[in-house]
C-alpha cells in the first residue's frame, strides 16, 4: 500500500510541471519559510527533517524560521504590507484572521496548480477553507493549502470530579444542566473541601483567539445562522439576533457566577491551558488536544525522572478526560466548529515557484503525515490518509479516539469561508468585545447584541 501510495505522489510530481522539484526556475533559489513554533521539539525538528529532504531532493536551501502565533502573524502582516514576506508560510490563526483577507486583496498567489491535482486526497470540510475570492481578478481560486485541522473539546480531571463526590455518570448532557454542573454543584462541593478551585476555565479577553472560537461555539448552539453561503449577513433576523443575546447571556454567566478565574477577562490562548494543568480549574474547553497531548509529551522525554514519567502517564491514562459538548438546548447534536490551518505562497514573494515548490513537498502523504503525527494529535489530519491511520484509528489512545470521534460526527466552517471580512471581524475579535462589554462593563446581554451586530455590519457590509 505505501508503495502505491508512492506511485501516486510520483504521478503528482509529474503532473505539476512548472513546479516539478529540481525545475531549474527555482534550483538555485533560497525558499524562505515561516511557521509557528511547535508545542513539542518534536513538531518543529519532523518539520527541519522535511526542509533537509527537501533540500536534498531539490538542491534549493530553505531559510526556515519558527515564531510565536501571535509573533508570526504581527510579522507576516507587516510584510505583506511592506511587500516583503516570505516565500511560503503556514500558521494557527491564518485561517481565522489572514488568509481570506489577503487572498481578496490579492496578497497571495493562485496556487491551484498545486492544489488541484490532489484535490481528492482531502477530507470533506477542509479544501473549502482555500477556495477563495480574488476581488483583483474578480473570481475564486486555492489560495492556500489545509494542512492540519483542530476543533473544540472539551477537558475535565477525573480525579478532582471524583473528589467533589461526582463521577463521569454524573456529567449531564443537557445544555444549561452542564455548565450549572461545574458550577453549582463540583465547584461548592470541592470549596468545602478548602480548595481554591473554580468549576470552569472559560477565556473572556479580547486578546485570545480562545475567546472567540468559544463563543462562536456557543452561538452554533443556539441555532445562529450568522451568514448565508452566499456571504449576506443574516443578523437583522429575529430568531439570530435573539440566539445571539441568549448566547452572550450563557457564555457571560460563567464569569458573572464567579465560576471561573477572575484573570479569565485577560487570559492569552495559553492560560486556560496553564490554570488547567495547574488545577485551578476542574473543566475547561480548548481548541486543540495539546492538553493532554503535553502529557503524552512528557511522559516520552528521555530526560525526565521516572517519577515525572509516571506522574505525566498516570495524567494521561487515568486522571484527565477529553470529551465533546453537551447537546445543544433544544436537544440536538452540536456540530463542531472547524479551524483549517493553511499554508500560502504570497504574491509579492521573491521566489514563488520556490515556495510552491515547498508547499507540494509538504503536502506529501509520507511528510505532512509525519509532521502531524509529531504533534502527538494536536492537530488532525486533512487527508484521507491521515485520518485512516492507526495513530487515529486504532482506538487505544483515549485521546485522540473521542477527538476522532467528533469530526467524524461533523464540523461546521468559520464565517470566513462564506465572506472573507470575517476575518476583520476574528481579527478585531467583536466577539469578545461583545463578552467585556457585559463582564466589565456591566451592560445587558440585549445591548451588548445591538452593539456587536452594528459593528459587525459596519464592517462587512462595507464597500
Amino acid at each position: 500500500m505505501r508503495q502505491g501510495k508512492r506511485i501516486l505522489q510520483a504521478g503528482l510530481v509529474a503532473s505539476l510541471g512548472a513546479i516539478t522539484i529540481g525545475s531549474a526556475m527555482a534550483q538555485d533559489k533560497t525558499v524562505t519559510v515561516w511557521a509557528n513554533k511547535g508545542f513539542y521539539e518534536a513538531m518543529d525538528s519532523s518539520l527541519r527533517d522535511v526542509v533537509k529532504r527537501f533540500e536534498k531532493d531539490t538542491g534549493n536551501k530553505v531559510n526556515l524560521s519558527f515564531y510565536s502565533n501571535e509573533d508570526l502573524i504581527t510579522r507576516a502582516v507587516s510584510a505583506v504590507a511592506a511587500g516583503s514576506p516570505p516565500d511560503f508560510s503556514f500558521g494557527l490563526t491564518y485561517d481565522v484572521r489572514t488568509t481570506g483577507k489577503w487572498a481578496y486583496e490579492g496578497k497571495l498567489a493562485d496556487v491551484s496548480d498545486v492544489v488541484g491535482p490532489m484535490k481528492d486526497k482531502f477530507l470533506p470540510g477542509t479544501l473549502e477553507t482555500t477556495y477563495l475570492f480574488n476581488e483583483k481578478v474578480g473570481k475564486k481560486a486555492y489560495y492556500a493549502v489545509p494542512i492540519g485541522q483542530n476543533i473544540l473539546h472539551t477537558f475535565y480531571w477525573r480525579d478532582m470530579l471524583e473528589e467533589a463526590g461526582f463521577t463521569q455518570a454524573d456529567i449531564p448532557t443537557e445544555w444549561a444542566e452542564y455548565w450549572s454542573f461545574w458550577c453549582d454543584k463540583v465547584q461548592p462541593a470541592l470549596r468545602k473541601k478548602g480548595q481554591r478551585t473554580y468549576g470552569i476555565g472559560l477565556p473572556y479577553s479580547v486578546q485570545a483567539s480562545d475567546t472567540f472560537f468559544g463563543l462562536l461555539t456557543f452561538l452554533n448552539a443556539h441555532n445562529v445562522q450568522v451568514v448565508d453561503e452566499d456571504g449576506k449577513l443574516l443578523l437583522d433576523d429575529p430568531k439570530n439576533r435573539k440566539g445571539i443575546e441568549l448566547a452572550l447571556a450563557d457564555y457571560s454567566k460563567v464569569y458573572e457566577q464567579k465560576c471561573t478565574p477572575p484573570s479569565s477577562i485577560n487570559w492569552g490562548d495559553v492560560d486556560n491551558n496553564v490554570n488547567f494543568n495547574n488545577r485551578t480549574t476542574v473543566m475547561t474547553p480548548n481548541a486543540t488536544i495539546s492538553i493532554p497531548a503535553s502529557y503524552l509529551d512528557a511522559m516520552n522525554k528521555q530526560d525526565a525522572t521516572a517519577e515525572q514519567k509516571e506522574i505525566a502517564r498516570k495524567n494521561y491514562h487515568e486522571n484527565l478526560v477529553t470529551a465533546a459538548f453537551p447537546k445543544k438546548p433544544d436537544g440536538s447534536v452540536l456540530p463542531n466548529l472547524t479551524s483549517v490551518k493553511t499554508g500560502m505562497v504570497f504574491a509579492d514573494a521573491k521566489n514563488i515557484e520556490g515556495g510552491k515548490q515547498f508547499m507540494e513537498y509538504l503536502m506529501r502523504d509520507e511528510n505532512v503525515t509525519s509532521y502531524l503525527e509529531s504533534m502527538l494529535g494536536v492537530w488532525y489530519p486533512v487527508t484521507k490518509y491521515g485520518a485512516d491511520r492507526p495513530f487515529w484509528t486504532d482506538g487505544k489512545d483515549p485521546h485522540r479516539a473521542v477527538a476522532r470521534k467528533m469530526f467524524e460526527d461533523g464540523v461546521v466552517p468559520f464565517q470566513f469561508v462564506y465572506n472573507w471580512r470575517f476575518t476583520i471581524v476574528n481579527a478585531e475579535n467583536v466577539w469578545a468585545q461583545a463578552l467585556a462589554r457585559i463582564s466589565q462593563d456591566n451592560v445587558s446581554p440585549a445591548q451588548a447584541t445591538d452593539e456587536m451586530i452594528k459593528r459587525i455590519q459596519t464592517i462587512v457590509e462595507q464597500p
